[in-house]
This record gives structure tokens, sequence and C-alpha cells, in this order.
């Protein structure tokens, strides 16, 4: 055996922790993330090569898709380190492009032209995308490594299935390709194990299967740099004279022997030479054997340090652990040396029985009394032990352990057992939470707008965030792999009566491989609408670019020339083409407002048509709007609530999030989340004159909202007592949120902050369809050394501190386990942010109250801290997305996070983004948590404001109601108010006695009914002074007001929808609010012009129809039809809208009416009988 690697010289110096040190440092510890170990990894190869005499090169290629999603990203953030190290990166077309590119990397010796003694190749790409890259793997495999090249072939499995359509164990087709398998363990291993891969690679002549998982690529960490920890040996092999590398002439026939006779044992040799599959825990007289590989090997270590099972213990037990670093080729003499004698081995291994094979072949000629038992799905019964249908975690290992070891004198394990128990247990008997937290759109998403399709026709979805569309009630069902959009309708058009479909297709995909899906579906003739959403990013791996140049004229001739029948462009800014584009003959450019009328066109036309939707991703104009590269237009909407009605057109035209719930004493409302709103803008196109543009000015910076607060950021807030870290197991802290806020975030923070401080982490992040919108949970353990951290995902009752920066995901059924009632503490984010449901729902509720107790119910008693942070965040700093630091600053100064503030602040310097207000927001949090008072200061309303709860006195109500009739119209209207509800009241008490809640929905029905929003009262509310007062609170800077009407005289109608069209209308209008509703008077008599329009006509004939329906059911009233009067006479709260809205909703309340009083009269007719 001979050593293959030269030791590199390292200057061994003390600096300030930097970025760059991931990949610029070679002794102690840095801190990097599993995607930028794989750049690292890249580096180190080419340093290492220079060492020995070798001139190398890197070639990196292939296709983002979590959990693979950042390696493109942080291949471009390296910068010039990449050609500094002679290392090309070409993001690929698609995976299978990519794939044989690497192919040609072990090719470039064949000429003698060759500028390198070899070329290292890279390979990245989730489990679909190995799928489609299976040939050209197949022939460069068999093909060969070139002796000073190497082939590492990374795929990113997701046996979670949290961002890929199906789970994914690549191993087995890695076996099937005859190529070696690594399995890294943690980030340390994905270097350690990377750089033999490359060794192993060139030594045996074959590619090599490298996989990872979120474990290990979206994972962060601190790991050993240096340079020199991995020492490669080259066994004694004997190869065939003319060796197993890559040839340039060679014959298929042989290259099968090649692999069989040589590459595969070679590869044993090595594994063996250089101990990637050992004992890892050894013991004299062991009776018992442990096999895993990879993250369940870490799991493993972890279930028996929560156990409190020592190293020292385990050989008391006779327990030993076999590690495996390659589990293909199986290395059956080590597997065989391994189990000779014991008692049961148990293989830990999670979907695919890839090491358990191997030991069933190792054991099988073992003698009788020298084979152990093997066990891994199943008990020595026969009984499930651990599963292959979901993914095998720490608590599933730790119960496996206990079935299989006598633990009766290990009371630390039996305790932990119990704990088990009691989490599994604890969610079914908390209150149920029936709501969930599912990823959706992003606010102002094109896909928002581009996933309409007309009424009557279907749609189909596709992949990354057309896969979301199939659940939000848009006529569009099923998916496809990537490329295949569309095809789908060829096998199936013949067999249906639906004569035409809508596929939807990214611009991303089409660069991919969708362009040929096309091409097919012309082909074959069928009658197919693709849309095309040309967002100018890959949206859901992180808004990387296309990879390749792509334009929307530029595809219009591509498809025109395919022999697309029709091509159509809409566009939210059509007039950007009216020069400098040339087009496809008959292609036509429309505003997005013409969508609908463009795609019943489209349908109608036999053949395959195309509709490109171009707009930006929201995202992606966000972030480029934060680095000064996309214009950000000086106009924001807002609402104004007095004149909203609450009925959810704006969420329904726009299905953005941002459009938020608002609880007021007139109803539910809606309003604008500024602190995520992309100006998108089609939120305004909903049917409701409540939408007010603020053009010109910006919003109220922080430094303005401190300036007029009475309160500003207290100084000198004493410090904390923190605790030191725990012996022998690590701090986990839970971070949990909505994805696209910032929790990925505040883990990345926490973890460079324990690096600066010196202290051990990892943090893992839950990242794919997430982001957009779902639940994130990043998860983050601390200790004092790195051996004390086993598992990056926290497990069962084993959460010491929560950072609850959403209720809703923290209260949630798959977060619950991890809590424990004698150990975490936490601070929890009571902001009722609702989930994208409510776009369509408009009467979706948050259940708060069952969050609340739920949480409380699942931590250590009066520990849980329950915190405003959103208003306070708005309040403080003018953006709800600073709660997430200030939950993390509350919670550090109440000592439940163990690292130093000047850690914290220094890698939020680190951070480089918004350093002043991210560390304003931190020291909130601290200044919070000293000062409780403060948040009610902070949140108390202003003197003018009027607040009504639910539970307010009838007579309060009425009142109130009273007098803004009074404003609304006059004095008298309000008296006819009062005196009929006092009228009603005295009968309904005559006849069952006095009844609040009766009352009090009268009161607030008769006042929807009487309050209907004419002319003047949209005018009056628009003009109002509170209304001008909160927008000034908000906003700074000269701006002006447009307003978006649709007055019937002058509104055009759209054609298609048969809708009248909204019209901005300048700030002229606010003197001309203001004239308009002294008119008010003129309501209710001869002289008003708008009281003859058959809208003005219906609302006074519903307020007469309800008096007099009302009176008639108070006279039948008995005591056992009080709930049923109460909710006939809360009906009048469904009426909402304005126009065709309005008549819908008043259609809805009548037929709903009709149906009470039916069965009001059926109970009178069987009480009568």
């Amino acid at each position: 055996m001979i050593g293959y690697d030269a030791r590199i010289k390292v200057t061994m110096t003390k600096h300030k922790v930097s970025l760059t040190d991931r990949y610029t440092q070679h002794e102690g510890l840095i801190h990097l993330r599993g995607s930028q170990a794989m750049v690292r990894l890249l580096l180190l190869q080419r340093q290492r090569d220079a060492a020995i005499g070798l001139n190398t090169a890197g070639f990196v290629s292939g296709y983002r898709g979590s959990p693979m999603t950042a390696i493109d990203e942080e291949l471009w953030r390296a910068g010039e380190l990449l050609p500094e190290h002679h290392i090309t990166f070409w993001p690929g077309t698609n995976e299978h492009l990519a794939m044989t590119s690497i192919w040609g990397t072990q090719q470039t010796n064949y000429h003698n032209d060759s500028l390198y003694d070899g070329v290292f190749g890279m390979w990245y790409g989730k489990g679909p995308g190995l799928d489609q890259s299976i040939d050209a793997l197949r022939q460069g495999n068999w093909h060969g490594a070139d002796k000073h090249g190497g082939v590492l072939v990374c795929v990113g499995d997701d046996h979670n299935m949290t961002s890929t359509i199906n789970n994914y164990s690549s191993e087995l087709l890695f076996q099937d390709q005859f190529m070696p398998v690594l399995y890294p363990a943690d980030i340390q291993e994905v270097i350690d194990l990377g750089l033999m891969g490359y060794a192993l690679s060139r030594f045996c002549g074959a590619w090599v299967g490298f996989k990872l998982i979120p474990e290990t690529i979206e994972t962060s960490a601190t790991i050993d740099a240096d340079i020199n920890r991995v020492h490669i040996t080259l066994p004694d092999f004997e190869f065939p004279a003319e060796g197993v590398n890559a040839f340039l002439t060679d014959s298929v026939y042989e290259q099968e022997a090649r692999i069989k006779r040589y590459r595969l044992p070679a590869a044993l040799a090595f594994a063996r030479a250089n101990q990637l599959n050992y004992v890892s825990h050894d013991c004299a007289n062991a009776k018992i054997g442990i096999v895993s590989m990879g993250k369940s090997w870490r799991d493993t270590l972890q279930a028996l340090q929560d156990m409190g099972i020592s190293n020292a213990d385990l050989a008391r037990l006779g327990v030993k652990i076999l590690k495996v670093g390659m589990p293909y080729p199986a290395d059956i003499d080590t597997y065989r040396a391994f189990a000779r004698g014991l008692d049961k081995v148990l293989v830990v291994e999670e979907k695919r029985d890839l090491l358990a094979t191997g030991m069933r072949e190792a054991c099988y000629d073992l003698p009788t009394d020298q084979r152990p038992m093997l066990l891994g799905r199943h008990d020595e019964q026969g009984q499930p032990l651990l599963p292959n249908d979901q993914p095998i975690t720490t608590d599933h290992i730790a119960v496996a352990l206990a079935r299989l070891i006598d633990l009766q004198q290990h009371p630390t394990a039996l305790s932990r057992l119990t704990s088990l128990k009691v989490a599994a247990g604890r969610s079914g008997a908390l209150d149920p939470l029936t709501m969930q937290r599912i990823p959706y759109f992003c606010s102002g998403c094109p896909h928002n707008t581009s996933t309409k399709i007309p009424e009557g026709s279907r749609g189909q979805g596709g992949v990354g965030c057309h896969y979301m569309v199939t659940w939000m009630n848009r006529e569009t069902y099923t998916f496809c792999q990537m490329g295949g959009e569309g095809v789908t309708w060829i096998g199936q058009q013949p067999f249906v009566k639906t004569g035409h479909i809508f596929q939807n297709l990214g611009d991303g995909t089409y660069f991919h491989s969708g362009s040929l899906a096309i091409r097919a579906a012309v082909s074959a003739g069928i009658n197919i609408t693709y849309k095309l959403l040309f967002n100018d990013a890959v949206a859901m791996t992180g808004g990387q670019p296309v990879d390749g140049q792509l334009h929307v004229d530029q595809i219009t001739h591509q498809a025109y020339h395919e022999g697309v029948k029709r091509i159509a462009v809409v566009s939210d800014e059509p007039e950007k083409y009216r020069t400098g584009y040339q087009f496809a003959p008959g292609t036509t450019v429309h505003h997005r407002k013409a969508l609908d009328t463009v795609q019943r066109e489209l349908r109608g036309i036999e053949g395959v048509t195309l509709l490109i939707y171009d707009q930006t991703c929201a995202s992606e104009k966000r972030r480029r709007r934060k680095r000064g590269l996309y214009p950000d237009p000086a106009k924001r909407f807002v609402i104004n609530d007095r004149v909203c009605e609450g009925c959810g057109d704006c969420g329904v035209a726009s299905n953005c999030t941002s459009i938020q719930p608002l609880e007021t004493a007139f109803g539910r409302k809606r309003t604008i989340d500024q602190s995520s709103c992309n100006k998108d803008y089609s939120c305004a196109e909903g049917f409701c004159p409540s939408f007010v543009a603020i053009e010109g000015g910006a919003m109220k910076s922080a430094k303005a909202r401190t300036a007029e607060s009475t309160h500003s950021l207290p100084a000198d807030i004493p410090l904390p007592t923190i605790a030191p870290l725990p012996e022998g197991r690590s701090f986990n802290v839970l971070v949990t949120g909505v994805g696209g806020t910032g929790i990925v975030t505040v883990g990345a923070l926490l973890g460079m902050a324990a690096h600066i401080d010196g202290t051990a982490v990892s943090v893992v992040d839950q990242l794919g369809f997430a982001q957009k919108g779902g639940s994130v949970v990043t998860h983050i353990r601390l200790a004092t050394h790195r051996e004390d951290i086993h598992a990056p995902r926290i497990n069962s009752a084993a959460t010491d501190t929560l950072l609850a920066c959403d209720m809703l995901v923290s209260g949630h059924d798959k977060i619950n386990p991890a809590l424990d009632t004698e150990r975490t503490v936490g601070v929890v984010n009571t902001a009722n942010q609702i989930t994208g449901d409510f776009t369509q729902n408009g009467d979706l509720g948050f259940p708060a109250d069952t969050l609340e107790s739920r949480l409380l119910n699942s931590t250590r008693r009066d520990s849980l801290f329950l915190l405003p942070a959103s208003q306070l965040a708005l309040a403080t700093l003018g953006d709800t997305l600073a709660a997430n630091l200030m939950i993390t600053g509350y919670a550090w100064q109440k000592g439940m996070l163990p690292l130093s503030r000047g850690a914290i602040l220094g890698a939020i310097e680190l951070n480089g983004i918004a350093v002043d207000w991210n560390k304003q927001a931190f020291e909130w949090g601290r200044a919070l948590a000293h000062e409780p008072e403060l948040q009610h200061a902070l949140l108390k309303p202003k003197a003018d404001v009027i607040t009504l709860v639910e539970d307010e006195p009838s007579h309060t109500l009425q009142g109130h109601f009273a007098s803004e009739l009074k404003r609304y119209h006059d004095r008298a209207y309000a008296t006819a108010y009062e005196s009929w509800l006092s009228d009603v009241a005295a009968k309904i008490e005559a006849r069952v006695g006095s009844q609040p809640e009766l009352s009090d929905t009268l009161a607030r029905a008769l006042y929807k009914l009487m309050a209907y929003k004419d002319e003047y009262e949209v005018a009056r509310l628009h003009s109002a002074p509170e209304f001008m007062q909160s927008l000034s609170s908000q906003f700074e800077g000269d701006y002006k007001l447009a307003f978006y009407l649709a007055p019937p005289l002058i509104s055009r109608v759209d054609q298609a929808t048969g809708r009248p069209q909204k019209i901005r209308f300048g700030s002229w209008m606010l003197p001309a609010f203001k004239l308009l509703a002294k008119f008010k008077f003129l309501r209710h008599t001869a002289f008003d012009p708008f009281g003859y329009t058959a809208e003005r006509k219906l609302e006074r004939q519903l307020i007469t129809d309800y008096k007099t329906t009302i009176e008639d059911l108070v006279a039948q009233l008995t005591p056992d039809k009080v709930d049923d009067l109460i909710t006939i006479a809360g009906l009048p709260m469904t009426i909402r809208g304005y126009g065709h809205v309005k008549l819908a909703s008043v259609e809805r309340y009548q037929a709903e009416l009709r149906e009470q009083l039916t069965h009001w009269q059926d109970l009178a007719t069987q009480a009568a009988a």
C-alpha cells in the first residue's frame, strides 16, 4: 500500500471570524452549510492534487432541486475562488445533459491536447433528476473515470418526502449501475468522504455515487478545517495491464467484465485500506451488534445519548456498532467478521434494505453457533420493529434498542422511554387542531393570476410552484414529471368527452425539457393550450436564473416554427413590448386584465396554442429591489377598512396572502400587510372602492416612528444570567415559523453566533415547498464539544427552548412531540397569521385559543411567554418581519439562549443585511423581556379609537352604532334605529326574558343594513380625518392619493365577464368626496340621483323586510326558539360587497333566510301537533 496524499503546510493564525473562512481557512474550526461544504470539497481537491504535483482542474454541473437547491448559488457566490482553483461551473440545461457533460471531463486525455493532468467532475441533482439522467450515467460509468480525474455523482435524497413528489433513496439505483456508493453521516464527512470518493474513483476507475440528504446538504455545522485530516491509502491490487480507467477506444462487451472483475473488487480493497466501514464502538465480549450508515448511524448514537447510555455502558452491555460509509459494493468480509459470534445484529437503515441484504449474505455461511439472528424491519417474533414506509427517527431506534437490550439497570434510559410515550400520546389529549399551514403562492406571485382558467375549463398542474395550484380550487388537477407537461393528454384525449385542457408550464421547465413536450403535443395533434409562465427565475428553488438565454419573443418564434397554431402574450406591463421586440407572426400582446378573454379564444382553436404569461417572480422582485436591481415603484395600496365590506373579492381577484383579516367593531374587514406586499396590485382589481393608492412617499421608517413615539429603545438593559451548556448532551433550540419570513435567517444567525462563541453547533432547516408560505422548522443543537452533537434534528421531548415565530406551526401535531412539559421553555408570537386558504374563504377563523392551550399544556409550567411580536415589531420598527429577531432577543434576555450578546450581534453584522435594523429588533426584544409593561404602552390604542369586543353590553353597542348612524345620515335616522331596537327588546323580554346575545345580534345586523354604503357614505369615509390620520401614521414623504372606483354611468363593462371595470381617479377626488359627503341629506329623498338605482332600492327594501321578519318572529317567540331567532337575526351580516358582488351575497342571504324560516315554521307545526 502507498500513501496517496502529501502534507500541506498550514500557518496557524488567530483571526476574527469571517464568512470567507469556510473556503480559505485550513486549520481550526469553521462553520458552513452542506452546500458550502460541496464547494470547499472542490477547492480542497485541487489544492491536495497540487500538493502531490498533479495539475488538475475541476468541473461541476447539475440541476438544482430540493434538497440540492443552493449548490449553484454557493458556486456563484464563491466568485473568483473557482477560476483561481481551475474549477469550471456550468449550470446544466437539465440533469441528463449535465451528466453527459461530466462524462466529457473524463475524456480530456484522449487526444494528447489536454491542458491538465486530469479533471475531477461533480454532478449534483435531486432524486428525480437522477432518474432522468440514468442513460448518461450508465454510459459514463461503464466508460469509466480518468486516472487523475474522477467523478462524484451527488444526489439529494429525501426520505421524509418534504420537498419531492416521492421519497427518494438512491443507493440501490447506484447499485444497479455498478457504482460504488458513499454515504456521509454529517457535514464533516461530506468533505472527508468526498475526498475519499475522488481518490476511490481514480483508483478503481468507476464513477462514485454520493448520497446526500437534508441532514447533510441543508444543514450547517462547525467542522474541523484541517486540510490534512484526510489520509488516503492506495491498497495493493492486481489490475489488468491496460488498467481500468477510461479508454478512448473501448469495447462495450469488455466493460461489464472490467467492472465486475476489477472495479468493484478494487473499490472494496480501497474501502478496507481506508476503513470506510469500521467498528465505531467496540467491546471485548460483544453479544449484540448494530449496523448502520449515514444519518441512521448518527440517529443511533443520538438515541443512545438520549437514554444516557455511554460508551462504557455499551461495553458492559456487550454492544458494538459497525459504521458503514460505503454500502455498495457490500463489504461481505467486514460484515462477516463483525457478525461472527454475536447473538443478534440490529440493522438500522432507512427505506431500502441494502445493508440488511449484505448482512444476510455475510452471515449465510457462518456456522450455526456463530451465526447471529438478524433484526431490523422485524424483531425476533416477526413483529414490526423499524419501518421502511416512513423516515426512521431516533425515537424509533430508541424503542427498538429497548426491545433488544436489557435496560433495567439504566434508569435514565427507562425515563427516556417513558418520555417518548408521553410525547407520542400527548397530541391526542390536547384540544384538536383542524387548521394547518401548507405552502401557498407568495404575496404578489404571478402564479396567482396566471393559473386562473375560464369557467368550464380544466387545467393540469406541473412541477415546482405549478404543483401548488392543484390544491387551490382552480379546476386544476394532477401533475407529471419535469418535461412531461401536457403529454398525458396525448394518451387521454382520444378516450374522453372533454375536448381541450390548459397545461401550466414554467419558463425554467420549458428551457429544461418542456419545449419537447410542446413538440410532442403538436405532433400528436391534440387540443391543448400551454400556459407558459415567464417569471424570469426558477422560483421554487431560490430564484436562480434560467440556465441559458431565454426571452419572450424568442419563445414565440420557437413555438411558431414547431407548429403551434396561435400564440398570445399576456403581461402586467404590456407597454414594454411596443419597441425592441420581434414576435412570431400572429402573436398578440395583451394586458393581464384580458387573461380570461384571451383564454376563451385559445380554447376554441383546434390544435396546440400557447399563452405566455410574462410577469417577474414576486420573491425575485423583492430580492432585486433590496439590491437596487429592480424598479421599486413609489406606490402602495391601502384598504380603508371603514369602506371595506369584508366581501373578500380582493382575495378572489388576487389570491394574495398579503390580504389579511382585520377584526373591527364593524365586523371582519381586510387589510394589506405592507411588510409582505410585493406590489402586484391585482388586489385592487377586486370590485370594491375601499382600495386607495399611495403614490409617492414611502412607508414610515423606523427612525421616523421612533422620533414620533413617546417610547424609545431603553438603554443599559441589564444582562441576564445564562446557565452554562449541559454536559454530555446538546442544548436544543427549535425555531418554527412561516416560510419566506426569515426563519432560516434566525437559524443561520444563531449558528454563526455559536461559532463565534466557540460553541459546537449544528443547524438543519426545512426548505423546499415550505419556503412558499408553508411550515418552516429550524433545528439548532448547541454543545460544549462537537462529539456531543449527533442527530441534527431535535427528537421527541428534547426541545430546551422554543422560538415560536408562528403559533400555528408551533402548535401542530408534527411539532408537539418535540416539546416537553418538564424541559421546554420558550417565547410565542401570538399574531394570528392566517393561512393562504383565507384568500378563498373569507370567514376562515384562526384557532388562537386552541393553539395557546396546546402550547401551554406542552411546555414547562409558567415558562412559555406569549408576546404579540408582529404588532410590536410594526409599532417599533415599521415591519412585521422584525418579529423573529424580537422573539430571539426576548428569549435571550430571559436566559433561554446560551450564547453571548456580542456573538449574536456579531453574526448580524456578518450577515450584512439591514444590520442596524436587525440589531434594534433584537434589542427591542430584550427590552420587552426586561420591562413587560412596555408592550402595553407600545400597543395602547389612541384616545380617539373606539374598540368594541364581542361581549360588549348591548346598550353600549346600540349607543355606539346609533352615534355612527347619526354621522352616517342624521339624528332622526339614529333615533329610529334605537327606537325600533328598544321596542323589539321590550317585546322579547315580555315573551322570554332578557336576551343580551339576541339584542346584540339585532343591533349589529340592523346597523349593517341601515348603514349601507352608498356614494355619500363612501365619500364621507374616504375623506374622514380619521382615515387621513391613519395614512400619515403609516407613510411619510410627499405622497398623493388615488382612488379606484366604478361609477355606474361611466365605467366600461368587461365583455367577457359582464362586470364593470374600475377607473383610477387622482387626488382631486378628495375635495370632491368632501363635497359629495355634504349632500348625504338627499339620501331617502326624491332628489337623490343615486337612490333610483336597483342596488339602492334593494338596500332600502332589505331594511324594511328585515324589520318585518323580525317583528313577526318575535311575536311567535318561545324559549326554545331563541337560538333559531339569533341565527336568523344575524344573517344580514353575510351581506357584503358592492355591485354584483353584493347582489350575489344578497341572493345567498335570501336563500338562507328562506331555509331558516321554513325550519322555523316546521318547528311551529311540530309544536302545534
